[in-house]
């Protein structure tokens, strides 16, 4: 079985894998079961392997790495155009295999360990900010029923709620009044967790580099740079400055100059 490029659609138990020979020719067709993956390509002579930039797609390229394969991911927005008919696992992984091995096909920089923990506590973080401002929106309109306005921001809430809890001339119920403080403390849980989480994220800034010199440059703190470190994988994937601009997705009027004096969209560029 000489095959050359793979292609594997990941899910949560079934992958399907369609791996082809030097000439293109499908050799490969086979549905694995995720404990039989690693040694299905442990099994096999090293080849090029595609998949999907999704769940779990950044362990399995790591792993098969290891295993002395090249690993490509890509965004599934450019996969989806090989697909040639309705889609299913074994055309997905049909596409996959053929987008992978286009000579213009621009792919995913591969994470490693510590970059996919970084990034978990800046979407834990994220989540729990989010909880956050649910629960101050959410006090915030239940004493708005009362008549009781509170101005905007959080440290508004824990500031003036207490007192409209512990004063008798507002003549709120006692069940209400226990809701509320009850609010009022999970509030401040969530708060304490968004606490945590940031000085986690400032101790792996710290002890990175690569972060710490990226938080040198003006009008960048540790937050960013531990974010764009952590997002951006292997730096050298990308061609040029301009590549890595339209990879962050920069609007419109962030433009780069070429060398011919045409000034191009940096959307273009993805």
């Amino acid at each position: 079985m000489n095959v050359t490029t793979c292609g594997i659609d990941l899910a949560k138990n079934l992958f399907q894998v369609h791996g082809v020979n030097s000439h293109g020719k499908p050799v490969v067709r086979r549905q694995l079961r995720r404990d039989q993956v690693a040694l299905f390509f442990a099994n096999m002579p090293p080849c090029l392997i595609g998949m999907e930039a999704c769940s779990s797609a950044h362990h399995w390229a790591r792993k098969l790495t290891a295993l002395g394969h090249t690993v490509k991911l890509m965004a599934p927005k450019f996969v989806k155009p090989y697909v040639k008919s309705n889609k299913n696992d074994a055309a997905d992984a049909e596409a996959i295999c053929e987008a992978v091995g286009r000579p213009n096909m621009r792919f995913v920089p591969v994470k490693n360990i510590e970059q996919q923990a970084a990034l978990a506590l800046h979407r834990a973080r994220q989540g729990f900010i989010k909880a956050r401002t649910a629960q101050a929106n959410q006090i915030r309109g239940l004493l708005a029923e009362f008549g009781l306005v509170i101005p905007q921001g959080i440290w508004n809430l824990s500031r003036r709620v207490p007192e409209l809890i512990e004063d008798a001339a507002n003549e709120l119920p006692s069940t209400f009044r226990q809701l509320v403080q009850r609010l009022l403390e999970n509030l401040q849980h969530l708060d304490n967790q968004v606490d945590e989480l940031e000085a986690q994220i400032n101790a792996w800034h710290r002890n990175n580099p690569l972060s710490r010199r990226i938080a040198a440059i003006p009008g960048i703190g540790p937050l960013t740079a531990s974010a764009l470190v952590a997002s951006v994988g292997d730096a050298k994937t990308f061609d040029n400055g301009r590549q890595f601009a339209a990879w962050l997705e920069l609007p419109p009027e962030f433009r780069l100059p070429r060398a011919d004096g045409y000034h191009r969209d940096l959307r273009e560029e993805k």
